[in-house]
């Protein structure tokens, strides 16, 4: 029968889980620290590890079980107040996957969905382009990467994704682009980017404000392209983003596509029933639908045999199984990804209150260390499927 739904709290996770994620540690100044790479790919092709916010648990340990030789993170900016940026887990966390040879890419984050987007000139300008000038010096010639803004048409107001959205994002892209020129020359390692774009397959989506945005991104000679963000409901959706943006760049600039997935179509199925040979052998009443099994797997994590068996019974997850191969294989098509970030490994925030309405950021994830038990040798279960296409696309020529 079905087991007790429980409450899923960050307590209940890390009791569920018996220990934390592995955090990083850096290694003293003038050592080679564990896990250091000879070198990273070229940002040509490349497919990185996707941490989002929870850079704080990446293990390099599962970076090697993939082949992974990119991470990509954001900082968001309050962070920086009344710290040293440096020693935030973000930055301190890409910084020393730096030192160790990877490849990183670091978004700059402005989390105003519920405040007024700042006016140039304004008192509440000049406190985020303080903040900016804290954080440059920690990661200017330092990152390979570095994305203005992570995601400015959700992290805004509705309102304000007008002309007073672009004037804020082109006034902190210069300041930047400005800092670079002054601090770190010409041969600088660090290639900007603006930030990324989203639901460009929606009509709705692609406004006056958009336009601009790849305006500047295109006559601003300092900027190496544009990020996207493809969350879409299927495969097909991803073409409407490349059919955007490609053509409003120059030709020597590219597009990073540092989130991707098939979130929209995993929570389309979530109220599916499960296969009923699935719940028979595992215990499971008939009628059992997917947010309740996954629901069960947060409370008391699967074997890494149950939570595939749960996946690969699903036929709206099987035939989507080659996902990442197939569209890396898109992406490269085009000649111009400089580099993709795949979802790497469940945080917290993607567990909690799971139900029928909830994201299933979870299911994207290359390692699933909140839904499944631990591997003998210690690292985190594996999300279904996708760890051997990620490990392949390592390993494709042009992404060499």
């Amino acid at each position: 029968m079905l087991r007790r739904l429980l409450p899923i709290t960050a307590v209940t996770v890390g009791l569920a889980l018996g220990v934390a994620p592995p955090v990083v540690h850096g290694a003293p100044r003038g050592t080679v620290p564990s896990g250091s790479m000879t070198r990273p790919h070229a940002a040509d092709g490349v497919l990185g590890a996707n941490f989002n916010q929870d850079l704080g648990s990446l293990n390099y340990r599962e970076l090697q079980a993939a082949r992974a030789t990119w991470i990509r993170a954001f900082f968001t900016m309050p962070d920086a107040d009344g710290v040293d940026p440096a020693s935030t887990p973000t930055l301190r966390g890409v910084l020393d996957a730096s030192r160790r040879g990877y490849g990183t890419t670091l978004g700059l984050k402005f989390p105003l969905s519920a405040a007024e987007m700042p006016a140039v000139g304004s008192a509440a300008m000049a406190t985020e382009l303080a903040r900016l000038d804290r954080v440059l010096p920690v990661v200017m010639g330092r990152v390979d990467i570095l994305v203005i803004g992570n995601e400015p048409f959700i992290e805004s107001r509705p309102q304000d994704r007008t002309d007073v959205l672009n004037e804020f994002y082109e006034a902190v892209a210069e300041r930047i682009i400005a800092y670079r020129r002054a601090h770190c020359g010409p041969d600088c390692k660090t290639r900007l980017y603006m930030g990324a774009l989203n639901r460009l397959d929606l009509p709705a989506r692609r406004t006056p404000a958009v336009e601009r945005w790849m305006r500047f991104v295109r006559e601003t000679p300092d900027l190496q392209g544009v990020d996207i963000h493809p969350h879409v409901p299927d495969r097909a959706a991803v073409q409407p983003f490349l059919d955007y943006v490609l053509p409003r760049l120059r030709p020597d600039q590219k597009f990073l596509a540092t989130e991707f997935s098939l979130v929209w179509y995993w929570k389309e199925h979530l109220s599916d029933p499960v296969s009923p040979q699935f719940a028979e052998r595992y215990g499971f009443p008939a009628g059992t639908v997917v947010w309740q099994v996954i629901r069960e797997a947060i409370a008391q994590p699967f074997s890494q045999q149950q939570w595939n068996d749960f996946l690969a019974s699903s036929p709206w997850f099987e035939s989507q199984r080659h996902y990442i191969r197939d569209q890396m294989q898109a992406f490269r098509a085009t000649g111009r990804l400089a580099m993709a970030g795949y979802g790497f490994r469940q945080d917290i925030p993607m567990v909690q209150d799971f139900g029928p309405d909830k994201t299933p950021w979870l299911l994207n994830s290359i390692f699933a260390p909140y839904t499944v038990q631990p591997a003998p040798n210690g690292l985190a279960g594996l999300g279904y499927a996708w760890i051997d296409d990620f490990r392949d696309v390592q390993l494709a020529p042009d992404c060499r």
